[in-house]
């Protein structure tokens, strides 16, 4: 998409629901590693928000993170969701055992603590693969 599809009416329309969508992505991330949902419904969400950005602005925004920093990020969540699975290993226990991990706390706080590391790790990566998705199909070969 060279060119922005929006008008004044989309492009208000969508300054009023991105910040919200943003918000209720943060509130299911940070509920979810307690409750079912988290991670990956809440990068859903939040890619959800940066394609529609996308889609009335065009890729042409100034708004937005670049393709280099989406693909750096979705790597980036990605190596921190299996760092903090291998560093529960590295301090003598089973895979993703949170409570081994040298953070403050109790094991219970340990585990809450790390279960929300990877929750955002998670909604980093699922949101940016999201965008690089979007971006992939819409642009033309030669961009």
């Amino acid at each position: 998409m060279r060119r922005s599809f929006g008008s004044p009416i989309l492009s208000a329309a969508i300054r009023l629901l991105t910040p919200f969508l943003m918000l209720f992505a943060a509130y299911v991330a940070i509920h979810g590693h307690t409750s079912p949902g988290g991670g990956f419904q809440a990068g859903a969400l939040l890619g959800a928000a940066l394609i529609l950005i996308r889609l009335v602005h065009g890729h042409a925004s100034v708004w937005g993170p670049t393709r280099q920093t989406l693909l750096s990020l979705a790597c980036g969540g990605a190596f921190a969701y299996a760092g903090i699975g291998m560093a529960s290993m590295l301090a003598g226990m089973t895979l993703f055992d949170y409570s081994a991990l040298p953070l403050p706390g109790s094991g219970g706080e340990r585990r809450g603590i790390a279960s929300l590391c990877v929750e955002l790790a998670v909604l980093v990566t699922v949101s940016s693969v999201m965008t690089l998705i979007f971006d992939a199909l819409s642009l033309k070969p030669e961009d």
